[in-house]
């Protein structure tokens, strides 16, 4: 069965999505829907992560509300940044950041924070995955920068998949 339905809640959220989309329960759609939900998950098969191993799972909850934190502090930070451009450009750089985190999840879900913070952009990762290069929008210390960054996001998540 699991070489037929690789992923069968994916199978059932994408069949539930193209309804929803279409807003039609035609028969067409139906099988449609059916359809794209029986082979996306089959032809991505390859694509999906390993199976994830959570071993801290309290840990997730506290890294949620961290990055809650961050994403509106953030936020008030880049508005404010781009108001006063004329009187204090931002000091915009690239830098890099080494990685002990080598879990794929691990690593997925650190781009996923990257991605949802305002004011840093996940720009790259070397293929050992040690060094990921972060552009970051106002940037006034780098070491403190890393620390924080190690800290704040790369160890939780160390916790939790490692």
């Amino acid at each position: 069965m699991k070489r037929l339905f690789p992923a069968p809640w994916l199978s059932l959220a994408l069949w539930l999505l193209w309804l929803v989309l279409n807003l039609s329960m035609s028969p067409g759609n139906l099988l449609l829907g059916a359809a794209l939900g029986f082979c996306a998950p089959l032809m991505m098969r390859k694509l999906r992560p390993l199976p994830i191993r959570i071993r801290r799972p309290g840990v997730i909850l506290r890294l949620f509300l961290v990055v809650g934190r961050d994403v509106l502090a953030s936020n008030l930070a880049v508005a404010w940044g781009v108001l006063n451009a004329d009187r204090r450009p931002p000091r915009s750089q690239f830098i890099k950041v080494p990685l002990d985190l080598r879990n794929a999840n691990g690593l997925a879900t650190l781009s996923m924070i990257c991605t949802v913070v305002p004011g840093t952009v996940w720009s790259e990762l070397a293929l050992d995955r040690s060094i990921l290069l972060l552009h970051v929008f106002d940037l006034d210390d780098e070491m403190l920068f890393i620390e924080h960054f190690k800290a704040t996001y790369e160890r939780p998540l160390m916790e939790i998949f490692e």
